[in-house]
């Protein structure tokens, strides 16, 4: 037998259940009373009630009730079209009673899309998403029955406003939207509603950041990146042919339906929201999808060369990410910036081998320095500033950084001088490299050596004197994949030397009784002699 207070919960959660499935129940009973006749039409109010119940099913249940109903009244026109009077105003001015019904109703519509959009801040995600969903059936019913009277312009029978109301409570100030702006991308899918949501961003992010005065919002901003990132565009406007809202009369002007005004739409939603100052953590997030999510779908991608250019002196990964961006807009879209490989240069610094981001930093690297039309000057100080920087790398960067700097040199024949000038090591303090010059061009690389390498031939590491040792011997055309040493680490390489089996070395079997072996017998011949 259960103990009384085992008894008394189990009761309790029977009751509770009880009066939930009583709950959705004569909520549906209501809904049904209304859609069927208009003398039930105060029951609205009970269902409206229970958006505020502070029980998360009895507000989900609510929600769904007014989804139902209003989707209903919307299909059926039921709802009073065109601008809204005052409900005091129906009754002292002549409206008919049908008026008056689709009136009233239209402000109980108006009171629950109110709520709703209340409800998308919710602390439980059940009920933000049970509110999202149905104010997006209401978007989608508004552009079937239009509540603003038909003036044929190019917004005729979209609900802007419905919508523009519904990305404003997702860029929230104060909460985070993710989850939620997550389940609102299925509806990104479709062109309308993509077209329109980039249009309400730009105008939110423009009016936010004007009254915050500029400020820092991570919250805010992290809600807008979320959003923007969750945008797919398309490539081609054949490609074009999911709409929410189905026109019955296509206009040739209809923006939401040319791929062109989509990606103006696109670009200046995010040039508007990049123009103002972000976290640093929220720099490379953008940086990372840019060359692949932003700059193809841009209509002019080197408008970004701001946006770059600031991130490159925050420092760090988000210069190197930066770079990223430039080298995309140089190489595809013949965007002239000449600092782009002095920047490179400048981000060669010891503390390079020791951030997590190295192997990323070096693909790169070894991408920007592949063409083979580079300046020799240029190559040149590349591959000695590595040199020098490779005196006091880790025997783990070292494995990789001689075999980049040797690809430099295969690629460059006439860099062939720095590892063919026998005079430099005789005297590395006379060596005319100058480390502390910021700009390739005046470092006097080509004049110098890598003796450097040389120096590393008596590396402590047999892996690394080994690589080191390939420049005395001339140097193959071939050119060694370097994408399997860029992430080798410590640990992997203690792990090999631990594998390795120890040779047999040859031991004397016989002790040994003196020191030298037979020396007792050769010095007792020697007074036998005398």
């Amino acid at each position: 037998m259960a103990p009384p207070g085992d008894r008394n919960v189990s009761e309790k959660q029977k009751e509770k259940q009880t009066q939930k499935k009583s709950v959705k129940k004569k909520l549906s009973t209501k809904a049904e009373l209304v859609l069927e006749s208009r003398k039930h039409a105060n029951d609205v109010f009970d269902i409206l009630e229970y958006l505020q119940s502070e029980e998360e099913e009895e507000v989900v249940c609510a929600i769904r009730a007014c989804s139902r109903v209003f989707s209903a009244l919307l299909e059926r026109g039921d709802l009073y079209v065109g601008q809204l009077p005052k409900e005091e105003e129906t009754l002292a001015a002549g409206y008919s009673a049908e008026d008056k019904y689709k009136v009233w109703m239209r402000h109980r519509y108006s009171s629950c899309v109110q709520q709703l959009l209340e409800l998308m801040g919710h602390e439980e995600y059940q009920v933000k998403e049970a509110a999202l969903c149905a104010l997006m059936k209401f978007v989608e019913m508004e552009g079937k029955r239009s509540l603003l009277k038909v003036d044929w312009d190019e917004h005729y029978s979209f609900p802007r406003e419905l919508l523009k109301s519904v990305v404003e409570n997702l860029l929230s100030l104060e909460k985070h939207m993710s989850l939620l702006i997550s389940r609102f991308q299925e509806y990104l899918e479709f062109e309308d509603i993509r077209y329109y949501v980039m249009a309400s961003v730009n105008e939110n992010v423009a009016k936010v950041m004007q009254k915050t005065k500029e400020a820092l919002l991570p919250v805010y901003q992290n809600n807008v990146f979320a959003l923007l990132s969750n945008i797919n565009m398309p490539s081609k406007e054949s490609e074009m042919t999911n709409f929410q809202v189905k026109q019955e009369a296509k206009h040739e002007e209809w923006k939401a339906a040319k791929l062109k005004e989509h990606k103006r739409a696109f670009e200046r939603m995010w040039l508007g929201f990049l123009k103002h100052k972000l976290p640093s953590s929220m720099y490379k997030k953008v940086l990372v999808i840019l060359h692949d999510s932003i700059l193809p779908h841009m209509s002019k991608p080197t408008l970004m060369i701001d946006f770059l250019t600031a991130a490159y002196d925050i420092g760090g990964a988000i210069s190197l990410l930066a770079l990223n961006g430039l080298f995309v807009l140089i190489h595809q879209h013949n965007l002239d910036y000449p600092d782009f490989y002095k920047k490179l240069y400048s981000l060669l610094e010891p503390s390079i081998f020791h951030v997590k981001y190295r192997a990323r930093f070096f693909h790169l690297a070894d991408l920007f320095l592949s063409s083979s039309h580079l300046p020799v000057y240029l190559v040149a100080a590349f591959a000695k500033r590595l040199s020098r920087l490779a005196l006091t790398a880790p025997p783990q960067a070292l494995l990789m950084i001689i075999p980049f700097i040797c690809n430099l040199i295969r690629r460059h024949p006439s860099c062939r001088v720095l590892i063919h000038r026998p005079s430099a090591a005789e005297d590395p303090s006379e060596d005319p490299y100058i480390m502390e010059e910021e700009d390739p061009a005046k470092c006097c690389a080509l004049e110098s050596s890598l003796w450097e390498l040389q120096s590393l031939q008596k590396h402590y590491h047999p892996n690394v004197a080994k690589a080191a040792s390939v420049v005395n011997k001339p140097l193959c055309q071939q050119e060694v994949d370097i994408n399997q040493l860029l992430e080798v680490s410590a640990f992997e390489i203690f792990e090999k030397e631990l594998k390795n089996k120890a040779k047999t070395i040859p031991l004397e079997f016989e002790p040994a009784h003196t020191l030298l072996g037979r020396n007792d017998e050769v010095v007792g011949l020697h007074f036998a002699l005398e």
